[in-house]
This record gives structure tokens, C-alpha cells and sequence, in this order.
């Protein structure tokens, strides 16, 4: 992440047309709910304002698990999306993968389970999702946050209050 936001703060400076720059990074602090319950509630967020979007996962596993989700998540509804294995990656509105490619022109990356992206230039938003629980899920999510701060990226945190609202804490 570091990487990547120095190679965003470089290219912010050389290029003046701030549309291919990412204007937001939002990190979502999980605690009351697991990554399945928050991750589709914020995918149709994204595509109802005609976005589309990637989500880059950690590990094949988180992958399959997630690929899964999104069509069962929800009994009357579901998120269309697809994987390296699906094809036709620029005809997908949402795209789940391991690496850092955007086939399908993604405006929003979602990185989960600590993913790293490199260049995140092209984005207007990239959301951090973590596990609060969890240490080295919460350490990872600082250094993401510095590296952000210090790319010059207009950075927000999210917590979940007790009754299961967002609110912003930074």
C-alpha cells in the first residue's frame, strides 16, 4: 500500500487532470458485523450510483467464498460479478480478484483481508475493509491509513456504533 500511494502522490504531482486520481480512501473498521454481512451492502451502494468495482481478497479461498456470496447472499436478489475464471472480465460490473488488474474498469477497489494494491490511480474511491478483532488486521489498517494521510488522499474512518450504524470517527 505504501508503494502504491507514493506512485499515486508522484503521479498527482506530474499529471494535472485530477479525474485520474483517487479522490477518497474509506476504511471501514469491522467489529459487529463480519465482512459478509458489510462487503454486499456496500457493493450495491457502488453500482446503484453506476459505478463499478473490484475486490481484491487475500488468499483462491476468500475468493471462492466470496464469489458465492454475492449470488446467495440475499434471497431475492444478488450481485452480478465475476472472477478470472468467468471471462468477459470488462463486461463485469463487479470483479473479485487476487491480484491488482482492473479488467473492467473499476471506479471503486475494495481491499480485504490486508490486500495490497499497487498503482490506485484511476479510482475515485478505494475502501479498506478489516477485521477490529483481529491485531494484525487493525496494524495493517494503520499503516494503510498513514500511507494514505501521506499520499495526500482525503482518508475517512468508519466504525460501527452498538446499534450496527456507521459513523465516522476520522
Amino acid at each position: 500500500m505504501a508503494e502504491g500511494c507514493r506512485l499515486m502522490a508522484a503521479r498527482r504531482q506530474h499529471d494535472p487532470d485530477p479525474d485520474i486520481t483517487m479522490s477518497e480512501a474509506l476504511f471501514y473498521h469491522l467489529e459487529r458485523q463480519p465482512l459478509e454481512r458489510v462487503l454486499p451492502s456496500l457493493v450495491e451502494r457502488t453500482l446503484e450510483r453506476g459505478w463499478r468495482a473490484t475486490v481484491q481478497v487475500g488468499s483462491e479461498e476468500r475468493l471462492e467464498a466470496l464469489d458465492t456470496l454475492l449470488w446467495t447472499y440475499r434471497e431475492e436478489s444478488f450481485l452480478p460479478h465475476g472472477t478470472r475464471r468467468d471471462g468477459n472480465p470488462g463486461l463485469q460490473p463487479v470483479y473479485l480478484t487476487t491480484s491488482e488488474e482492473n479488467p473492467n474498469g473499476s471506479h471503486v477497489r475494495f481491499l480485504v483481508d490486508g490486500a495490497e494494491a499497487g498503482d490506485l490511480a484511476g479510482y475515485q474511491r478505494v475502501v479498506y475493509l478489516f477485521d477490529g478483532r483481529d491485531e494484525a488486521a487493525v496494524a495493517k489498517a494503520r499503516e494503510q491509513w498513514k500511507a494514505a494521510k501521506a499520499a495526500g488522499l482525503e482518508a475517512t474512518y468508519w466504525q460501527q456504533s452498538p446499534e450496527g450504524r456507521w459513523e465516522k470517527k476520522a
